[in-house]
C-alpha cells in the first residue's frame, strides 16, 4: 500500500536592508586608506591597521533578517557568516515599533547591557524579548510582520510542520 504525504507548509519570513551610507563610508574610506598605504611606506602598517574602521561599515551596512521555524536570524549579507541567531527557545515574545538610533546606542551594530541592537536607520524595528531578560532590536522593514510571525511560531510551539 502506498503511503501518501500531505505537503509541509513552512513559513518564512525575509527581509534585506542595505544602508547606502554605511556602504558608501566604508568604501570610500577603504579605498582612502589603501591609497595611503601605497604612497606612504613609513605609515603603511598604521593605515592597514585603521582598515577595520572601514569593514566594520561593510559588515553591518547591509544585513538580511529571517524568521523561520529555526528563529529569528539577522547578519551581515556580505559577510554571511556574521549573525546573531534566536531559537525559538531562546524568545520570550516579539514587538515593532518605530525606533530610534538613539535609543538603542546608535547606529551600526550596538552592545549595551540587557539591550542589543543592529541599526541601520530610524524606522520600523522589531524587538525581540529574550528568556533571558535581555532584548534584542533590529531595525528593519516590515518589522510588524516578522513580529506577528514570530509570536505566531512561538504560540504554535512544537505543533506544527
Amino acid at each position: 500500500m502506498k503511503q501518501e504525504h500531505a505537503p509541509q507548509r513552512a513559513t518564512v519570513w525575509h527581509r534585506i536592508l542595505i544602508s547606502g551610507w554605511m556602504l558608501a563610508t566604508g568604501i570610500v574610506s577603504a579605498v582612502g586608506l589603501f591609497v595611503l598605504a601605497a604612497v606612504d611606506p613609513h605609515h603603511r602598517s598604521f593605515m592597514l591597521w585603521l582598515l577595520m574602521f572601514p569593514a566594520a561599515f561593510l559588515t553591518v551596512g547591509a544585513i538580511r533578517v529571517t524568521v523561520s521555524r529555526r528563529g529569528v536570524t539577522a547578519g551581515s549579507l556580505l559577510v554571511p557568516f556574521l549573525r546573531r541567531r534566536f531559537p525559538l527557545e531562546r524568545i520570550e515574545s516579539a514587538s515593532a515599533r518605530w525606533t530610534k538610533p538613539a535609543e538603542i546606542g546608535g547606529w551600526g551594530y550596538r552592545w549595551n547591557p540587557g539591550l542589543s541592537a543592529i541599526s541601520l536607520r530610524e524606522g520600523d524595528a522589531m524587538w525581540l524579548t529574550l528568556t533571558s531578560g535581555s532584548q534584542f532590536v533590529i531595525t528593519i522593514d516590515d518589522a510588524d510582520t516578522a513580529a506577528e510571525l514570530t509570536n505566531h511560531l512561538l504560540a504554535r510551539g512544537d505543533e506544527g510542520p
